[in-house]
């Protein structure tokens, strides 16, 4: 009996594992289809995309933990109309960017978007426009790169307030046993959510539908947790204190709505960062690069030097 219950018990936990193995590998069948072309870079190959106007300013768009850069889809051509070359990506670990293994910090990710302008020759006077998680990684590079950019864009930034689900904020701080529980608990959660927010927003189901299509991609699971527990798991004073000290124009736009990163965040930025400028958008939700994207259009317009020069 206790053979037995020892094999149950390893069977259980290389569920994961397998779950893993049976999701559909990331590689050069799958990029056949893929929109835009690929960088390789040091930690491996990175999806990108260029929008928006074939000449003009550059603006870089950075997305969040879970949505790839196709989060961008509905607002790029809006930011082309304000006169900018628009570059989205694909972070490691999602999309049709390769699944690294290492850390997923801000110092990795803001590496890989220094690798890949390095690639495509984008050397300075850059916008950069950093959502979610997004916002962390670009304000990490603009503490890395100030020199680089023209002036920097938190949408909904993470990095303050953040509301985790119980378990999944519990999965973030145990390994192994955490990583089994949140192979079990966030591919339910991540469907549920999608899709109230499908129902609150069916205009974007195009969107919902490839969110959820990530989870069938090996890989993104591991990175997701990577990412938590990287670049998500405590806030950083200290990042956006560094950020403060820069002679770099910050703006940071909420969502009033936002039920990821509440409103509160607001003020939490305002007092680690006391010259960032910060517009609300009301009815918002954490989606609302897609779901309010003419909103956030019209305030970047109202916010941003468009000059190019």
């Amino acid at each position: 009996m206790t053979g037995w219950l020892w094999i149950i018990l390893i069977s259980i936990a290389l569920i994961p594992f397998f779950r893993d193995r049976w999701r559909k590998p990331v590689g050069r069948r799958m990029r056949k289809s893929a929109p835009g072309s690929f960088a390789k870079l040091k930690s491996g190959t990175t999806h990108y995309r260029w929008l928006g106007r074939v000449r003009g300013p550059v603006l870089v768009c950075v997305h969040g933990l879970t949505t790839p850069s196709f989060v961008w889809d509905r607002i790029a051509p809006l930011l082309g109309n304000l006169g900018f070359r628009v570059l989205v990506y694909d972070l490691y670990g999602r999309g049709y960017s390769d699944r690294s293994r290492r850390a997923q910090t801000p110092e990795f990710f803001a590496n890989q978007l220094e690798e890949l302008l390095d690639h495509l020759e984008v050397r300075n006077d850059i916008t950069l426009l950093g959502y979610s998680m997004g916002g962390v990684i670009a304000s990490r590079f603009a503490v890395a790169h100030p020199d680089r950019l023209r002036q920097l864009v938190l949408l909904a930034p993470a990095g303050m307030l953040i509301n985790f689900h119980p378990v999944i904020a519990w999965a973030m701080n145990w390994p192994f046993v955490g990583d089994w529980l949140f192979d079990m608990v966030f591919p339910n959660a991540f469907f549920k959510a999608t899709e109230a927010e499908r129902a609150k927003h069916p205009e974007v189901g195009d969107i919902i539908d490839q969110q959820q299509g990530e989870l069938h991609r090996r890989g993104f699971l591991r990175a997701v947790l990577s990412s938590l527990r990287g670049s998500l798991r405590k806030p950083g004073p200290k990042l956006f204190k560094a950020l403060a000290k820069l002679p770099l124009p910050v703006y940071a736009i909420w969502a009033r709505d936002d039920q990821t990163i509440p409103i509160d965040a607001l003020g939490q930025l305002a007092q680690w960062h006391r010259d960032a400028i910060h517009e609300v958008i009301d009815g918002a939700g954490h989606g609302v690069p897609y779901t309010h994207p003419a909103e956030v259009a019209e305030v970047l317009a109202t916010l941003l030097d468009l000059s190019d020069e």
